[in-house]
């Protein structure tokens, strides 16, 4: 027998509000799985000590897509630069670090790839262990320290595994957001619902940069490379933008100000009291004069 109330009407809507009961359910029980699926799995990283949300991922996935992923990203930044000293030169300081720091026991598979792009100024790693650097940003660099504070940060996003962690986010957001818009149930609401968990990706972005940047200066004091280096890294990239940056709410790194003394704090907490355990290198840095490149 069908029940009937002049308050209801078809499809669980009130007259009065419109409210969907049907719509709040659906919501509620999307919301529900997605945030179970991410807090239900976790792996603990034996180098930073913490539990992470990662999903289901392994380090040989991580370690395939790197691979996999490398050729094109290469590609979108105008290929290697064609310089066999350079690129070997890049190698050296890169797998310095590995060997002679906490990098060695991660598993990961690196490698360290110099970019021929004379534009951007740029450094990333992906998931793995594949990690490049720029023409642009290379030939802004003084010295080796300052090579090897790029990689140790880059290194950092590897050990972290802030890959991982972001595509775990992702997917958490993806749930969280469209159960919220099958709850609003209109496309003004959505848009607003998308640019929160944008914000919210953002801010995870900021936090990955900053635990990077003092895993990044941990590397570097390991493997002899002085951490002050970092800072002028720093300096040079601010330099870079000419100043022009967005607020630090509406960006996916942290302000060169917050940076510069949460390196500074890194520096004081890996090297107070401890001497350098290997010799830095006597080496220069390689210095690169395209004709093609105009700062």
């Amino acid at each position: 027998m069908a029940y009937s109330d002049s308050r209801y009407g078809y499809g669980g809507y009130t007259r009065r509000t419109g409210f969907r009961w049907g719509g709040l359910l659906m919501a509620l029980l999307l919301a529900g799985y997605a945030l179970c699926k991410y807090y239900s799995s976790s792996q603990y990283n034996e180098i930073t000590g913490e539990e992470q949300h990662v999903g289901a991922i392994t380090k040989e996935q991580e370690i395939a897509l790197g691979l996999e992923s490398a050729p094109y990203m290469a590609q979108q930044h105008g290929g290697l630069y064609p310089d066999e000293r350079a690129q070997a030169y890049v190698k050296k300081v890169g797998h310095r670090i590995v060997q002679n720091s906490v990098v060695q026991k991660s598993g990961y598979q690196y490698d360290f790839h110099l970019l021929a792009d004379p534009q951007s100024v740029n450094a990333f790693a992906l998931p793995g262990g594949q990690v490049f650097i720029t023409l642009a940003l290379f030939s802004r660099l003084e010295n080796e320290d300052q090579l090897a504070g790029i990689f140790g940060h880059e290194i950092g996003h590897v050990i972290a595994r802030h890959g991982a962690q972001r595509m775990a986010q992702q997917e958490l957001a993806q749930g969280l957001t469209g159960a919220a818009v099958i709850a609003a149930g209109d496309y003004q609401s959505a848009q607003g619902i998308q640019m929160i968990a944008n914000l919210i990706s953002m801010s995870y972005g900021r936090d990955q940069e900053l635990e990077s940047d003092d895993l990044g200066v941990r590397f570097m004091y390991e493997a002899g490379y002085r951490p002050e280096a970092l800072l002028d890294v720093m300096r040079i990239l601010e330099a870079a933008s000419q100043g022009q940056r967005q607020p630090e709410f509406f960006s996916t790194h942290p302000s060169p100000e917050n940076r510069l003394q949460k390196i500074q704090d890194a520096i004081d907490k890996y090297t107070r009291g401890k001497p350098n355990q290997i010799s830095p290198s006597e080496e220069p840095i390689i210095k690169l004069k395209d004709p093609n490149l105009q700062f």
